[in-house]
C-alpha cells in the first residue's frame, strides 16, 4: 500500500434526499460536476455532514459505489465508515475497499466509547484490517463523539498495530496538538485539518490538506487563502479567511448541517431535506440566512474568488497548484 499524503481540499459532502427522506442518488452526478470545477482533491463521503449515522449501512454503500461511478478517478473518494457497532464498520470499510475507494475514515464509537489509548487503537485496528489494502485514517471530532484522547499517544501505538494507517482527519481546534501530530516522526502521518474556520491557522502550523463541509460549496474562496499563504500574502490571506469566517458565522443560527444544506439551495444546487433528528430550516428561517449572506456580500466574494478576482485588490494572477 502506498503512502497517501493530501495536499489541497477534500470537501465532507452532504446527503442527498428525496423531499420523502428516501436517497435521491440522481443529484451526485451534478454534485462531483461543481466540485470538480471547484478545484477540490476529492470528497469525504457518509461522515457528519452526509448525516453518515442516520443512514442504514445499505444506502450508505449506494452512495458510496454511486460517487465512485460519478467520480471515475477524477479526484479521490474517501469513505467515511464509522458505526457504534464495530460489526458494521466492518461490512462499510470492506465495502469500500472492494469497489475502489482511495481510503477509508472512521469516528470512535459514540455510544459505548472508547475509554483509553488503546482501547480506541484496538478498535480503530479491527475496522481498518477490513481493508487492509487502501489508507485508513482515524477521524478525531470530539465535540460530535465525546472521545478526547492523546493522538501522539494514538499515533504511537497506531503504527505498530494498524499497517494501512494514514494518518488523522483532525476536527479540533486544539491546534497545538495538530502541530505536534504533524511533526511526529518528522511528520510520517498525513494529518488533514478539520475546521474551515481555522484554515489559515492551521496553515500556519505546518498544514497542507484538509478537509470540510463549507469546501463543499465555497472551496474557491479557501484555495484563494492557501494560494495567498504560500505566496507570502499574509494580509490577503487573513482577508479571505475572514470572509469566511462570516459566513460560518451564521451557521449556529440554527442547525449546522440544514443550514448549509440551504446556502447550498440558495446558491443553486438544492440536495433536499435532511432526516431526523436533524431538521430543515423554515421559509422564513431560509430567508433569514440568504439576508445575512447578502449583507455580508458573501455571493460576490464568492464568485470574485471563483473568477481569480478578490473585492479588496482587484484581479489577481492565478494559476493554483493547491
Amino acid at each position: 500500500m502506498k503512502t497517501m499524503r493530501i495536499k489541497g481540499l477534500i470537501a465532507a459532502t452532504f446527503s442527498t434526499f428525496n423531499e420523502d427522506g428516501k436517497l435521491n442518488l440522481a443529484l451526485i452526478p451534478a454534485l462531483v460536476e461543481k466540485l470538480l470545477q471547484d478545484g477540490v482533491k476529492g470528497v469525504f463521503i457518509c461522515g457528519t455532514n452526509g448525516e453518515g449515522p442516520n443512514l442504514t449501512i445499505e444506502e450508505r454503500m449506494q452512495i458510496a459505489e454511486e460517487f465512485i461511478k460519478v467520480v471515475n478517478k477524477r479526484c479521490l473518494v474517501l469513505v467515511h465508515v464509522g458505526h457504534p457497532s464495530i460489526t458494521e464498520a466492518r461490512k462499510l470499510a470492506a465495502h469500500a475497499q472492494k469497489i475502489g475507494a482511495d481510503a477509508i475514515s472512521a469516528v470512535a464509537a459514540f455510544y459505548f466509547k472508547p475509554r483509553s489509548v488503546e482501547n480506541l487503537v484496538d478498535c480503530m485496528a479491527e475496522i481498518a484490517s477490513a481493508a487492509p489494502e487502501i489508507p485508513f485514517y482515524y477521524y478525531h471530532i470530539p465535540v460530535i463523539t465525546g472521545v478526547a484522547i492523546d493522538l501522539l499517544e494514538f499515533l504511537r501505538l497506531g503504527e505498530e498495530q494498524i499497517p494501512n494507517l494514514a494518518g488523522i482527519k483532525y476536527t479540533a481546534s486544539t491546534l497545538h496538538e495538530y502541530q505536534a501530530c504533524l511533526n511526529y516522526k518528522d511528520g510520517k502521518f498525513d494529518i488533514l485539518y478539520g475546521y474551515d474556520e481555522l484554515l489559515l491557522p492551521a496553515l500556519a502550523v505546518g498544514a497542507e490538506g484538509a478537509i470540510g463541509s463549507t469546501y463543499t460549496f465555497a472551496a474557491p474562496l479557501y484555495l484563494r487563502v492557501m494560494e495567498y499563504f504560500r505566496q507570502g500574502k499574509i494580509a490577503e490571506a487573513r482577508q479571505m479567511q475572514f470572509h469566511a469566517v462570516r459566513m460560518i458565522q451564521c451557521l449556529s443560527r440554527y442547525a449546522p448541517i440544514p443550514t448549509q444544506k440551504s446556502i447550498m439551495k440558495i446558491l443553486g444546487m438544492d440536495l433536499g431535506p435532511c432526516r431526523l433528528p436533524l431538521t430543515n430550516l423554515s421559509a422564513a428561517e431560509q430567508q433569514d440566512i440568504s439576508s445575512y449572506l447578502d449583507a455580508i456580500d458573501f455571493r460576490n466574494v464568492l464568485e470574485a474568488a471563483s473568477s481569480g478576482l478578490t473585492p479588496a485588490n482587484g484581479t489577481v494572477t492565478s494559476n493554483m497548484q493547491v
